[in-house]
């Protein structure tokens, strides 16, 4: 067969193919400004909520919770990722917060190195103290693969929101944070997130 003849399926796909692919990069040029734009501008904290969840690894997120913790009265919170020896009672006092009428609303989770694990150690907690209302709190540009994984774990309950941290739009931790939302959002949570170190 004449090697014309061979071509000819492929260059008639060729338009379908470019099509395609102008798609895809398109939407992923698209889906990344959305990133940015939720990122800069992560909206106004939603209202008061029965659960607290801090997902460590930045700053300012525990100092966060436990001030929101010291507003309000009736409730409880958790620290999600928090290393095998570390206590609040120095990051509270950072803030200026005495953490012993604290205490008894507080739970430490020590197991999650990732946010998937996050949202499953909240999940339990959530499940075990029967709270359905939970502030997140965790920074903007984490905010929405936090989100999303929390959702999956914990179906039915309202999250609201609260991000910490100044954005700052670095090219590569964005795009690294973007892959992980793209994996998240495809259920490779397992595949595009790396364990990190726990707060210690």
């Amino acid at each position: 067969m004449p090697m014309m003849a061979l071509a000819r399926p492929v260059l008639r796909r060729l338009p379908l193919l470019s099509t395609l692919l102008v798609l895809v990069v398109l939407g992923t040029s698209g889906g990344f400004l959305w990133f940015l734009h939720r990122a800069a501008h992560p909206g106004p904290a939603g209202p008061d909520t029965p659960g607290i969840a801090v997902l460590t690894g930045g700053p300012d997120r525990v100092e966060t919770g436990l001030l929101l913790l010291a507003e309000q009265p009736g409730a409880r919170l958790i620290v999600s990722g928090v290393g095998p020896v570390s206590g609040l009672e120095e990051v509270a006092r950072e803030v200026g917060i005495d953490p012993a009428p604290l205490a008894p609303r507080i739970a430490i989770g020590r197991t999650a190195t990732s946010t998937r694990g996050n949202a499953r150690e909240i999940a339990a907690w959530a499940r075990e103290t029967g709270i359905q209302e939970i502030t997140v709190v965790t920074a903007s540009f984490h905010m929405p693969r936090a989100l999303l994984e929390l959702r999956r774990s914990l179906p039915g309950a309202a999250l609201y929101p609260h991000a910490v941290a100044p954005y700052v739009a670095r090219p590569v931790p964005m795009l690294r944070e973007y892959a992980k939302l793209i994996g998240a959002a495809l259920g490779l949570s397992a595949l595009t997130e790396q364990p990190r170190q726990i707060r210690s």
